[in-house]
């Protein structure tokens, strides 16, 4: 898969999950690929929401990895990894 090629799959990935963020009034960006590990930022309600880790690892990484099974975790540029 070519890196644009994994770039519009986790895009897709986030779409998926988009609107549940947004529905708590929050929302999430892709900030950098770097091998196998996906670099994402949390907006809005999300940033101060008690079960953003949770949404993290269950959440979105699990989208991304079934979008792209090459990524094998998803950090939160504030440090929060899985």
């Amino acid at each position: 898969m070519s890196t644009d090629e994994l770039r519009a799959n986790i895009e897709l990935a986030l779409q998926e999950i988009r609107p549940y963020l947004e529905a708590d009034g929050g929302n999430i960006s892709l900030i950098e690929i770097t091998n196998d590990t996906v670099s994402v930022q949390l907006e809005g309600a999300c940033l101060g929401c008690s079960v953003n880790q949770m949404t993290l690892k269950n959440g979105v990484e699990a989208t991304i990895k079934r979008h792209a099974p090459q990524i094998k975790r998803v950090i939160e540029i504030n440090g929060i990894s899985f």
